[in-house]
């Protein structure tokens, strides 16, 4: 679990109030009435390693707690359509509000002009969140080790398998690897930002990739923007990169993915 008093417990504070009031405003009996609740998954594990993509998992965010407005008026059609064409493997779409600028409303977007996998990257802390990631059109659900208990993992990740989602397990220790991982979990992604700090540090990825046990997608996740950094963790044992404030940042945030992926692809 989280150090006392760090953001992340203040980001999972707000978030269990912020869970109490939808499950009041929008029961899980009405989310499962989405057209999108019954609909077959894109498989995101499945996309991450095809050989004709990048690998790169480009992430659609408005703001972040480190950075304040990263690209506050970005429009969801145009970009996430945009990062599709430049050849990113996946979507990632933060639907966090308060912290984050995102919306749920935002991935129904992203899902309603891709066919592509498409990730929900907010903190989960609560079956009622599982489902309604279901109902707006994800594909997959991120669960941080740093946030929850490994029976917490357990218990959500199998709820999302049962209703057709992938599951990426975030860590950052070889603690977490070990106590968290079950076998419910379909990708691990390791996390160059530590959460308690928001500081970044890629060598965190290639200390930990000989602790991932065989057989697991792996993907690195934050704080990549070298597209040579990027080819050296796909060499260490990478399959994917999640990437969002290096392309966010550019006012054409698809252009800089394809530009990106382009470099990536030429280092093969």
């Amino acid at each position: 679990m989280a150090e006392q008093g760090t953001m992340l417990d203040e980001i999972i504070f707000f978030k269990r109030g912020e869970v109490s009031e939808c499950k009041e405003l929008y029961p899980s009996k009405l989310l499962q009435k989405s057209i999108y609740f019954e609909s077959d998954t894109v498989s995101f594990k499945s996309y991450i390693c095809r050989k004709d993509l990048s690998g790169v998992i480009a992430e659609f965010k408005r703001k972040s707690p480190s950075n304040g407005n990263i690209n506050e008026h970005a429009k969801v059609e145009a970009i996430s359509i945009g990062y599709m064409q430049a050849g990113a493997a996946a979507l990632s779409v933060l639907t966090d509000e308060h912290f984050f600028g995102g919306y749920a409303a935002d991935l129904t977007e992203a899902r309603k002009f891709n066919y592509c996998p498409i990730l929900r990257k907010d903190f989960i802390i609560d079956e009622y969140q599982v489902i309604e990631s279901k109902s707006i059109g994800a594909d997959a659900i991120l669960l941080i080790a740093a946030a929850l208990s490994p029976d917490e993992i357990k218990s959500l990740a199998a709820l999302a398998v049962s209703l057709g989602l992938e599951v990426l397990l975030e860590v950052r220790s070889k603690g977490e690897i070990e106590t968290c991982l079950n076998q419910h979990i379909d990708v691990i992604g390791v996390n160059n930002r530590d959460l308690t700090s928001f500081t970044v540090d890629i060598d965190v990825s290639m200390k930990l990739i000989k602790d991932i046990p065989e057989g697991l997608v792996k993907i690195s996740e934050s704080g990549i923007s070298d597209p040579k950094i990027a080819h050296g963790l796909q060499q260490a044992g990478y399959d994917g990169l999640l990437m969002g404030e290096r392309f966010m940042k550019s006012s054409r945030p698809h252009i800089a993915c394809a530009e990106f992926i382009k470099e990536l692809k030429e280092l093969r």
